[in-house]
């Protein structure tokens, strides 16, 4: 008889020191058969849908909802899609499969994640479900999603690029559970470490050692071994480093020996940038290959505002041609609404950037020349980058405008989109490779893309809500000991 399972996914990565919150007409809601058309798409949900309908069960589709990394959410949507999903309730499916970010906070509910577990546990016969998933590298995991959760597997990568991968593995690992009759159980460690997202490339130390030791250690009755980064920019009682081990046995000294690693590691994954300032005099022109500004205080996958306005100033101030920025401004958009585009339109003074964050200094007038403007719909060229693992295969950046000053190139955008794919320039007829500098508002996520055509990349520290500096950041409920 074919399996019944209930998939529903939450997904958002919450950045509780910026100012904006978040609402429900921030995310992307998907409901009931609306969600069959991911099937086979470049995100987790289209790959769990697709091995789901290769093993002939029959998918109880619920909910999926989704939101750019953002501010505190509003209460509204957790209990809009709470009711939404508990409509839909079937007591007779035989599992559940989430999607999960792990590092999503509402007004008043710190461990959103735990909070939707407990629930659906106290849901009519669900008490004893098998409730297997997905979710983010860097979720902030907490004693209540390995309570009520069986199986929760993370992603690998950072960047993201195996996030459909992983959804696939824990769909695999859910066969294994209906193949053998053995449901395992979640063996979480916290550890007291928190990274910056800059510390957190998993091609690097720590997390490459980590990851590789994880591997190791799988097999038999450990079915898998998670090793979570954790975001550092949610002030929680959760917030850091976790290991999970799915096992349907004891997996202690596994993860005593991880944790050990870890606490190696503690002062490596801390890192700290040095101010756009000190790297700029080392900026010149590059004959294999554009230069990349990576500026992860205005990171926009980790909740920033990516209208930061450190890096432009900074180009402006050392007269750098050839090169470009990314501002989400879509009042700066809405100014050339008006304007024609080519030699013959206009030039306007527009006040730019600096509307999204406290730290930073403010708008930055410039002249501009409308270059052109577009719906700012794009598809993904890279179907397994880290922003496929929030979208699918399209992204919409909302109206665009394409300025120019004094030889530099803004991409002015209405929705915030993370620098995860190059199609975001090549869309609105810009060529990265042929850029001299690039501004990549990002932490480590946008390597896949940006990486392959750089000649050299700095990361630095401008004013910002993301920056790798974590002793600036106001911590309430964070735990003592890192």
């Amino acid at each position: 008889m074919s399996k019944k399972i209930l998939i529903a996914g939450l997904f958002h990565e919450t950045h509780t020191f910026v100012d904006d919150v978040t609402s429900l007409a921030d995310f992307q809601f998907r409901v009931g058969d609306t969600m069959l058309d991911c099937a086979g798409d470049a995100s987790p949900l289209g790959g769990v849908l697709e091995f789901a309908q290769k093993q002939y069960w029959q998918i109880l589709p619920a909910l999926d909802a989704r939101a750019t990394p953002s501010g505190t959410v509003n209460d509204d949507v957790l209990e809009i899609w709470w009711a939404e999903f508990k409509a839909r309730w079937d007591a007779d499916c035989d599992a559940l499969f989430l999607v999960l970010h792990g590092a999503m906070v509402c007004e008043s509910f710190p461990d959103v994640e735990g909070e939707v577990l407990k629930r659906i546990r106290a849901l009519p016969r669900a008490a004893g479900k098998p409730i297997f998933g997905v979710y983010d590298l860097h979720a902030n995991f907490s004693p209540g999603m390995a309570r009520h959760a069986d199986c929760f597997v993370a992603y690998r990568k950072n960047p993201h690029t195996d996030a459909r991968e992983s959804a696939v593995r824990a769909a695999r690992l859910l066969a294994r559970h209906f193949e053998s009759g053995q449901t395992p159980k979640m063996q979480l460690r916290q550890l007291p470490v928190v990274w910056p997202p800059t510390g957190t490339a998993t091609a690097e130390d720590p997390m490459c050692a980590l990851e590789q030791r994880a591997r190791e250690l799988e097999g038999g009755e450990a079915w898998a071994i998670n090793i979570t980064a954790g975001f550092a920019f949610a002030d929680t009682p959760d917030t850091g480093v976790s290991l999970q081990a799915i096992t349907t046995g004891n997996a202690s000294a596994a993860l005593d020996e991880l944790e050990s690693l870890a606490l190696e590691f503690k002062e490596v994954g801390a890192r700290i940038d040095p101010p756009v300032e000190n790297v700029m005099p080392e900026i010149g022109e590059t004959t294999d290959g554009p230069t990349v500004l990576v500026e992860p205080s205005d990171n926009i996958g980790g909740g920033a505002p990516g209208d930061g306005t450190g890096c432009l100033r900074a180009l402006i101030l050392h007269h750098i041609e050839n090169s470009a920025v990314c501002l989400n401004d879509p009042e700066a958009v809405k100014a050339l609404s008006d304007l024609q585009v080519g030699n013959n339109g206009g030039k306007r003074t527009l006040a730019l950037g600096g509307k999204g964050s406290r730290f930073d200094k403010g708008p930055l007038e410039l002249e501009v020349k409308l270059i052109s403007r577009s719906d700012g719909r794009f598809e993904l060229e890279d179907k397994q980058s880290h922003l496929a693992s929030m979208c699918g295969d399209f992204f919409d950046m909302g109206n665009c405008a394409v300025v120019q000053h004094a030889g530099m190139t803004i991409l002015l955008t209405s929705n915030k989109t993370a620098p995860f794919d190059l199609g975001q320039w090549r869309s609105q007829g810009v060529e990265p490779a042929t850029l001299n500098v690039i501004v990549a508002k990002a932490a480590v996520a946008h390597r896949a893309a940006y990486d392959p055509i750089a000649a050299r990349s700095f990361t630095v520290d401008t004013p910002g809500p993301c920056s790798s500096d974590l002793k600036r950041l106001p911590y309430e409920l964070v735990k003592a000991g890192w």
